[in-house]
């Protein structure tokens, strides 16, 4: 079985650079099986972790970023393989 954790947080104006350097130090202990760390316009920061585990699963996740980076509170959702 395997679970994949979506990160998504948009960074106030300007502060792109900030919240993708901020994403990119946060380790998570285990790591995941894979990461991947993705940037969008209006300074959106993408981060997706691959786990090997049940989709119920307690797996760490990316804390919120400071208050001061963000615009919101980041989303977060969680899948399953569909295949």
């Amino acid at each position: 079985m395997s679970v994949a954790l979506m990160w998504e947080a948009r960074a106030e104006a300007g502060r792109g650079p900030e919240l993708l350097d901020w994403a990119r130090a946060q380790a998570l202990e285990p790591p995941p099986v894979r990461r991947e760390t993705f940037r969008a316009p209006q300074d959106r920061v993408l981060v997706i972790t691959w786990w090997d585990a049940p989709y119920e699963a307690e797996v760490p996740e990316l804390p919120a970023p400071p208050p001061e980076l963000v615009s919101r509170p980041p989303h977060r959702w969680r899948f399953e393989p569909a295949d």
